[in-house]
């Protein structure tokens, strides 16, 4: 449960470092690509946020699925923004086609935390 809240505030903290880099630093380096470095930071925002309800969900009822939703989550985060970030100033488009790899663990990692809400309701 510690590890996980940590593990999403410093996926949070990092993408509001990153938006900022992005925005200032790198400002004339991303140039049309400047949008796609966004949405890397936008879902690694949402999905640091997922993770830290996921600790706190943690703190009620340990679930293996929460935990392999967390999982899910960070290795999306590592896909999915991971490589628009680097898509964005390299400007080597192939990368794109690992960002659906990150796209696919964030929504089976939504699934899984759904599934383990569902049986901690049920169970009651």
């Amino acid at each position: 449960m510690k590890k996980t809240i940590i593990t999403g505030a410093v996926f949070a903290g990092l993408a509001v470092l990153l938006g900022a880099f992005g925005a200032h630093a790198l400002k004339d380096v991303l140039g049309r690509y400047a949008s796609t470095w966004e949405t890397g930071v936008q879902y690694q925002m949402f999905h640091a946020v997922g993770i830290l309800i996921i600790g706190l969900l943690m703190e009620k009822q340990t679930s293996r699925l929460y935990n392999w939703a967390a999982i899910l989550f960070s290795v999306g985060i590592v896909f999915f923004s991971g490589s628009l970030y680097v898509l964005s100033i390299s400007k080597v488009t192939v990368l794109g086609a690992i960002t659906p790899i990150g796209g696919v663990c964030f929504v089976v990692g939504w699934f899984l935390l759904i599934l383990g809400v569902s049986k901690r309701t049920m169970s009651k």
